[in-house]
């Protein structure tokens, strides 16, 4: 799997524009961002076509489509399973990411519920995918501090290469 693109200080000002005012025109994100309208368009489209921006879906609050409760499910797989574990796991529409990691468990499910009763129905449908050894879940109680960019897109922009 190819790496996104790596993005350059002039990137990282139009992606802090967008951020901010994510309806902003092209115009307006040129401005803001100081460099011109054109570059804006092209520069939005490569970062895309590039796998840098990731989905608009990412905005959008599970809890305002009805499913208020996170968990995180860690996984143990059989190891010669794990392209068809994750397969089954991407096709659970409450399973938000999957993550491959190292250490004692194989895999971070993140998921979301509509309640309790729900999240007992996906943990079990987590449990009942083929090559799924055992599952662990931790209900999340609080986000501390919820998924952000914008320190790392600050100090990308006021970098510059030369």
């Amino acid at each position: 799997m190819t790496p996104p693109a790596r993005i350059d200080h002039t990137d990282a000002r139009l992606l802090l524009a967008l951020a901010a005012h994510p309806r902003a025109t092209a115009v307006a994100l040129a401005e803001q961002a100081g460099v011109s309208r054109n570059t804006v368009r092209s520069r939005l489209t490569a970062l895309e076509g590039s796998r840098a921006v990731e989905s608009f879906d990412r905005r959008v609050s599970p809890a305002a489509l009805g499913y208020p409760l996170a968990a995180y499910v860690t996984a143990h797989v059989v190891q010669r399973r794990l392209d068809e574990v994750a397969t089954a796991l991407g096709a659970v529409p409450e399973v938000l990411e999957v993550h491959g990691l190292t250490g004692e468990s194989d895999l971070l499910v993140h998921v979301v519920a509509t309640d309790a009763d729900d999240l007992y129905r996906v943990a079990g449908r987590l449990l009942a995918v083929p090559g799924v050894e055992r599952t662990q879940t931790a209900l999340v109680m609080r986000r501390l501090v919820g998924y952000r960019l914008t320190p790392l897109l600050q100090r990308a922009a006021a970098r510059r290469h030369g």
